[in-house]
């Protein structure tokens, strides 16, 4: 078994008995126990004994023909922001730990099982999803895989679901994206994060940042990988995945936000992966698209996010709000301030935005775009620095919240060389696009990274 397996690969090495569902979860186990990994602090609980008969469980299924899918046994995390049944759903805060364990699961954890996957554990993430840095001050920090040595932040919200991929502690994982955090730590690093049409994804049995932008999706190591987990989340076929041409694919740059104050090895690793697009006879116009503009004054207040969750945590935080993450309570309280008019005008900006951006995205197969304007920061630059910590924050959510705001789906894609620091290139496009974006992806995955 190669040491980055992808799904597929798993299956069929348990379709053709060369392993178990019970080594595989074993493996996985034991890089989560490693005292010189990540694992204690990628993971706030791991579920060992019941991962292990459920793998068990599998093997016998898959012996008598009779396993739920070829995926039956492959283990997957799970990020704290979950309904698992029988525990507590924490959102990587204090706040929530005297709260009544689920009794039922998530219905995207209940479709997963379904398929026959194994959860192995509860992943870390930013307290409440509210950061795309991916420091939490109550359960430690995982380090991006980045320069371990230095510490560097693993992205947020969706922190431990990237650590537990990139570190094989588990083969793919669930998060959710409210503004870019399925793809921020995905790209930070080095592996695939997709944020699917809000829509296609039921967000029963998550806790919500902010219902008008929250979307469940996958983190794995190939796009084949997230296109497998999105369709058992979404309840649809699992397809082939037809990778498309490079040839004649038609791709936008925008050139309005998304370019500004890039760090210097996101802008090389950009163009360089632009640059073998084009040489293998993509289409790539650059263009203005000044519809993102409006979204930088729908937030300037906190937006949907701000207005949204002071609702769910106003009661809480009369309560429990001295163990919140400070940074996080000040990002919730300025939903206080908004009025009713206020979010009513916030409606009916972003309907106007996304049939403008649709129509201005129409003549392209995708945008093309760096997933985050900097490379991960260093943890320590940032942990007591709150300007640091701001500025990075913005730099990390800016170009992801873009799509989250025109109700797009979206993939980031690893586009650096190997050994060079993680970078993520995002494909984008209006909501119903999943399957397309994913055909580009696919076409594209290799190329990008010469």
């Amino acid at each position: 078994m190669p040491n980055n397996p992808t799904i597929a690969a798993l299956a069929d090495d348990l379709e053709n008995g060369r392993t178990s569902a019970r080594k595989i979860v074993d493996a996985c186990l034991a890089r989560i126990a490693d005292r010189s990994g990540e694992g204690a602090r990628t993971f706030i609980r791991v579920d060992a004994e019941a991962a292990i008969e459920t793998a068990e469980a599998m093997d016998r299924l898959r012996a008598a023909k009779a396993a739920p899918s070829r995926f039956a046994g492959i283990p997957v995390s799970i990020k704290d922001l979950f309904d698992i049944s029988g525990q507590v759903t924490r959102a990587g805060s204090r706040a929530l730990e005297d709260s009544a364990p689920a009794e039922t699961d998530a219905v995207v954890v209940a479709r997963l099982r379904r398929a026959g996957f194994v959860v192995i554990g509860r992943t870390n993430m930013t307290e409440f999803a509210y950061s795309g840095i991916g420091i939490n001050p109550h359960f430690g920090t995982p380090k991006s895989v980045w320069q371990r040595n230095v510490g560097h932040v693993p992205g947020g919200s969706s922190s431990g679901a990237a650590v537990s991929v990139a570190d094989n502690m588990a083969h793919g994982a669930l998060g959710t994206d409210t503004g870019g955090s399925c793809r921020i730590p995905a790209a930070y690093n080095g592996i695939v994060g997709f944020k699917p049409t809000q829509s296609r994804v039921p967000l029963d049995g998550g806790v919500p940042l902010s219902f008008t932008l929250d979307s469940f999706g996958p983190l794995a190591r190939s796009v084949a990988c997230c296109a497998v987990l999105d369709a058992v989340l979404a309840d649809e076929p699992i397809m082939p995945l037809h990778p498309r041409p490079i040839k004649g694919m038609r791709l936008a740059v925008p050139t309005t936000l998304v370019l500004d104050e890039l760090d210097d090895e996101v802008a090389r690793a950009f163009d360089r992966a632009l640059e073998q697009l084009s040489r293998q006879g993509a289409v790539i116009e650059r263009t203005a698209v000044p519809e993102f503009l409006d979204v930088g004054v729908m937030n300037a207040n906190g937006g949907f996010s701000a207005a949204e969750s002071y609702a769910w945590h106003r009661y809480l935080m009369a309560n429990k709000g001295d163990v919140y993450d400070q940074r996080v309570l000040m990002r919730i309280m300025r939903g206080e301030s908004l009025s009713a008019a206020d979010y009513v005008d916030l409606i009916t900006a972003r309907k106007s935005l996304i049939a403008r951006s649709a129509a201005r995205m129409a003549p392209y197969d995708a945008l093309v775009l760096p997933t985050t304007a900097n490379t991960p920061p260093r943890i320590a630059d940032l942990a007591h620095d709150d300007k640091a910590f701001a500025k990075a924050n913005l730099l990390s959510l800016r170009n992801c919240t873009l799509i989250n705001m025109i109700d797009g789906c979206a993939i980031s894609l690893p586009c650096h060389r190997e050994g060079d620091v993680p970078v993520g290139l995002m494909l984008a496009a209006p909501g119903g696009a999943d399957r397309r974006i994913f055909e580009l992806a696919a076409g594209m995955e290799a190329a990008i990274r010469v």
